[in-house]
């Protein structure tokens, strides 16, 4: 298995890291990327990718049929336990077992980036019926702040940052051009949540463990020296929303 394959397949042995970590996505990005089918009723959305539930909360907030799909039993096992009504399926982007023309819309977030784009965007392409849309979205900090940038250097790059700072995601057929929208937004986030967030990064999760000490103490270090106002020594954490969506014609 490959560097980039342990990574995808890291984090449900962080998924309480990861739900404590993570940020949740702004509900306007969410009602953006289903704005195309969103007078459907029931609408039904496959969250692909939906480790531990952060965005299918916000599918649920705008009262969507929600199958929320990940390979990995442990990251849906975190998934039911804060949403146990929710229908949960083993598979991935490229291989979902559900029916054709069944959902849609297909949403992914912070996902897009493990998925192969051709043979993702056959199979979404598959599930999806006629009008549906393809929704894909990342919440990455923002490193125009300069003490942000040096948290990065400190924690390593991802994936997904890679791939938003290279221009954005590819699709392929049966979609053409993606829409891009961006918000801006701050997350207040305790010293320890932040190191949560750092433990669920699948670099972390899979570096050895002289590396991942280094890593906490030093993303430690550095918030000490980050002012806060906060007596807890709470942040404001600095984020950008990216959303992309393409709709399926036929």
């Amino acid at each position: 298995m490959s560097d980039r394959e342990q990574m995808s397949t890291s984090f449900g042995r962080a998924a309480a890291t990861y739900e404590a970590g993570r940020p949740e996505y702004p509900a306007a990005a969410v009602e953006w990327m289903l704005a195309p089918v969103s007078t459907r009723a029931p609408l039904r959305v496959a969250d692909v990718g939906a480790g531990t539930g952060k965005l299918t909360r916000a599918l649920l907030a705008v009262e969507a049929e929600v199958v929320a799909v990940d390979p990995d039993p442990a990251m849906l096992d975190q998934l039911r336990a804060g949403l146990p009504d929710v229908r949960t399926v083993e598979g991935q982007a490229e291989r979902m077992p559900l029916p054709d023309a069944s959902v849609d819309a297909v949403v992914l977030g912070q996902a897009w980036h493990w998925v192969d784009p051709d043979a993702g965007s056959r199979e979404i392409g598959r599930v999806l019926a006629p009008g549906g849309v393809l929704g894909l979205v990342w919440n990455i900090r923002d490193e125009h702040v300069p003490w942000v940038a040096r948290l990065t250097e400190i924690m390593h790059g991802s994936n997904a940052e890679q791939l938003i700072a290279d221009g954005g995601p590819r699709v392929a057929e049966p979609f053409e051009t993606l829409e891009r929208r961006e918000w801006t937004w701050t997350r207040r986030m305790s010293p320890h949540a932040v190191l949560d967030m750092v433990r669920s990064r699948s670099y972390v999760i899979t570096a050895e463990p002289e590396e991942r000490a280094r890593i906490e103490r030093e993303v430690a270090d550095h918030l000490a020296r980050h002012p806060s106002p906060e007596a807890d020594g709470s942040i404001d954490m600095p984020y950008v929303t990216h959303a992309f969506r393409a709709v399926l014609r036929g």
